[in-house]
């Protein structure tokens, strides 16, 4: 599969024609397993994405006026092509993000899943009926923005790329995605498959070394609206850019330093194996923004949830992301290996301890391995409890009481996701109540639910995703006053 990853010429799907990069530009892309040039991809100019972002807008034209469940239609042919081509996608994944390939078939086939929800919601474009006089009729409608931007990250490429490009889509507008430079590969196979289902026009797909794609793109004056998936740094940037050139509605899912509060009552062999996974250090190697990467321990349980962790972890097989036993790659670049490599350092030099990991795997001298790592002594108000590592790096807290940890939980800038454990449902209720975060979890961790809405308070980003709340942000709303 690698050999014909490396032989085979990569190219810019644009609204349905395939065409290389202005004046056959290209940049490499690395495997993060062995540190070697995997393939080149196209890298765009910003002619190549005006480009897109014009024949966007005739297809936009045309898509909007195309009745929705025919587009519902298109979104299903698109998911079962996708889960037809589920070998081959979840292995471009793996290849060049480094996460494990069992855990990329899962996620191939969450993006169908997400493509099929979309497709369901339909009839849930309609408007409404006011009565705001007695004598006339007053009623709203929804219509397409035209052309989205959608920009996504590096650490779930193929469930990003299809999945957030559903509500565009089902909503009638066309859409321009933008993978990570670092992990093009399956947004750009997505984008070849798709040209035999959507109309021309309505999905195109632009790569490029660097930011100067999606600069591009965020500052097109026919991008009226942004969806985009990332750090809170570049969520501001995209911003500022985007207000540079006009007023566009943006929606942002930056990252989380998420807390994960056990009782004193929980379950706590659930607990123990609910904060493994709740790291997803076997989905995606911690690079996961709802990771609950701070674990908030009750004193008076702390040591025994501890050693239940600590033995969970020591399980879990770190290996080549295509070999189907591992459970943990590598992270996605060296970037991300230094940086979780320098937030260990940070922590320890600040008084944390390193009760398990903090380095490479033993025999792995090649690629960006880095231990699952287990930190204790974590204060509050430490950088490595404060800042967001997006990398396999769990710390661990203790509190006394629950107003403490209250206080703890909410003691950062973000405010993603949470998670509470315990068997007292007032305790499960207040504390989720009282959470500064989007998405909490009561006696779980990790898992998304289709339908439910995804998102951030703080600087954790705007807007909702993964449900209706999503579909309906990609719509502008009409009032209509018929007067009779």
């Amino acid at each position: 599969m690698s050999t014909a990853v490396a032989d085979r010429e990569w190219v810019l799907p644009i609204g349905g024609r395939m065409r290389p990069a202005e004046q056959g530009r290209t940049y490499e892309v690395e495997c993060p397993a062995t540190e070697l040039t995997l393939t080149t991809a196209p890298d765009a100019s910003p002619a190549d994405v005006d480009e897109a972002v014009q024949v966007a807008a005739d297809g936009a034209a045309a898509w909007r006026q195309v009745d929705v469940r025919e587009r519902g239609r298109r979104l299903r042919a698109l998911a079962e092509v996708i889960r037809a081509h589920a070998d081959e996608l979840a292995m471009l994944d793996a290849l060049d993000s480094g996460n494990p390939v069992t855990a990329m078939h899962n996620d191939v086939a969450w993006g169908a899943e997400v493509l099929d929800l979309f497709a369901d919601f339909a009839s849930h474009l309609g408007g409404a009926t006011i009565p705001a006089s007695p004598e006339n009729l007053h009623y709203t409608r929804r219509a397409p923005f035209g052309v989205v931007a959608r920009i996504v990250p590096f650490n779930h490429p193929i469930f990003f790329a299809s999945s957030k490009v559903a509500a565009p889509l089902m909503a009638g507008n066309a859409v321009v995605l933008k993978p990570s430079d670092i992990t093009p590969l399956s947004a750009l196979r997505l984008g070849e498959l798709a040209a035999d289902i959507l109309p021309p026009g309505v999905l195109s797909v632009v790569t490029g070394n660097g930011p100067a794609a999606a600069s591009a793109l965020v500052k097109h004056p026919l991008v009226r609206r942004i969806g985009f998936i990332g750090s809170d740094r570049v969520g501001r940037i995209i911003q500022r850019d985007a207000a540079e050139v006009g007023v566009k509605e943006i929606s942002l899912e930056l990252g989380g330093k998420n807390a994960l509060i056990v009782c004193p009552d929980a379950d706590l062999d659930a607990a123990a194996t609910g904060i493994v996974n709740g790291m997803n250090f076997a989905w995606s190697q911690g690079q996961s923004c709802g990771s609950t990467s701070r674990v908030l321990l009750h004193s008076s349980v702390a040591d025994h949830v501890l050693n239940s962790v600590l033995d969970h972890v020591s399980t879990i097989p770190v290996g080549s992301p295509i070999d189907p036993a591992t459970r943990m790659g590598p992270l996605a670049s060296r970037a991300q290996y230094d940086k979780a490599r320098s937030y260990i350092d940070i922590a320890t030099a600040e008084g944390a301890t390193v009760a398990y990991g903090g380095g490479r795997p033993e025999g792995m001298d090649k690629g960006y391995f880095l231990e699952p790592t287990v930190l204790t002594d974590v204060r509050p108000g430490m950088r490595i409890e404060q800042e967001e590592v997006f990398g396999p790096v769990m710390s661990v807290l203790t509190f006394d009481d629950l107003d403490e940890a209250v206080r703890i939980a909410n003691g950062v800038d973000f405010g993603l996701t949470g998670s509470v454990w315990t068997r007292d449902v007032s305790t499960a209720v207040s504390l989720a109540d009282r959470l500064e975060a989007g998405y909490v979890w009561i006696n779980g961790s990790s898992r998304h639910f289709w339908g439910m809405p995804f998102g951030g308070t703080k600087s954790s980003g705007i807007g909702r995703e993964e449900s209706i709340e999503e579909l309906l942000s990609y719509t502008e709303l009409k009032a209509v006053n018929v007067l009779v």
